[in-house]
């Protein structure tokens, strides 16, 4: 990773989509238990560290109205720290370039690329799934981030195997309305009982994002979006939103699309990612 002035190392946070989000059952404890496929895009925030050898964690560019103690990237420099007694610190930047509230993993692949960075720069030593373990308490999205690689995910989203898919492109609707997961999830709308699919039949199966009909029901702006995409390919949202995608062949399709985007829409371009770049900080 390219190495700034002063100590500073900048490391990749990309992004993720969902292919698809079945929600096919729910535990005793109220989780949901879910089946996906999440796919790598190499839409990214920047991370950059600079160790420091005080035991401090400072992020310096917090994001307005979110406090430090609950920032992800502290509280996973912290978890670190405190599970390996690690006496050095580091002091944090974020650049944000993933939407907040998208549906795209953000903010839990901010957390997972401090985790695998740390790891290397304070000489840690752990492995993933050591490093999965302890990001599950982050947030359920980590350990997908720190795992690496596109995966079929089952359980309540910890389960974990890994698939390949094609490489592709998509293009990225970012509709401009925040969706709270914790709405979706209770709502007595939401499909709760969709038919498993086997992992190996998932590039057959039909599929769809169960969360998707609740999130419009209450967010229209998500439906007009999803509308215009769809004049181009199939297009679905990812997590439980606001984000919209759908994948072409070549960048030269998606470009001709996001091209295309009416001026109240905004829109991004991506690639997909077989690793995620930072995969050998971890074994």
């Amino acid at each position: 990773m390219e190495s700034l002035d002063s100590g500073w190392q900048d490391f990749p946070a990309p992004a993720k989509l969902n292919l698809f989000l079945h929600i096919v059952g729910r535990r005793s404890d109220g989780y949901h238990l879910l089946q996906s496929v999440f796919q790598l895009i190499d839409l990214a925030d920047t991370v950059s560290l600079r160790v420091s050898e005080g035991g401090e964690i400072q992020h310096l560019n917090p994001l307005p109205g979110v406090p430090a103690e609950s920032d992800l990237t502290v509280r996973a420099a912290r978890l670190l720290q405190k599970a390996t007694g690690c006496s050095k610190g580091v002091d944090i930047r974020v650049e944000k370039r993933l939407p907040i509230g998208g549906g795209v993993g953000g903010g839990s692949s901010d957390a997972a690329t401090v985790m695998l960075a740390l790891n290397r720069l304070w000489q840690l030593n752990l492995t993933r799934s050591k490093l999965m373990e302890l990001g599950l308490s982050l947030g359920a999205d980590v350990p997908f981030f720190i795992f690496g690689e596109s995966a079929f995910v089952e359980g309540i989203g910890e389960i974990m195997t890994s698939v390949a898919t094609p490489d592709a492109a998509f293009v990225i609707l970012h509709p401009p309305v925040h969706v709270p997961t914790p709405q979706i999830f209770s709502d007595p709308d939401l499909t709760r009982n969709t038919v498993p699919i086997r992992v190996r039949h998932f590039d057959s199966a039909v599929t769809r994002n169960d969360l998707e009909y609740v999130a419009c029901k209450n967010h229209p702006e998500i439906r007009e979006n999803i509308m215009w995409l769809s004049q181009y390919a199939d297009a679905r949202m990812t997590g439980s939103g606001s984000c919209v995608f759908a994948s072409f062949s070549s960048p030269n399709e998606a470009n001709r699309v996001i091209y295309d985007l009416p001026k109240n829409m905004t829109g991004y371009v991506a690639r997909s990612l077989s690793k995620h770049p930072l995969h050998e900080f971890a074994e």
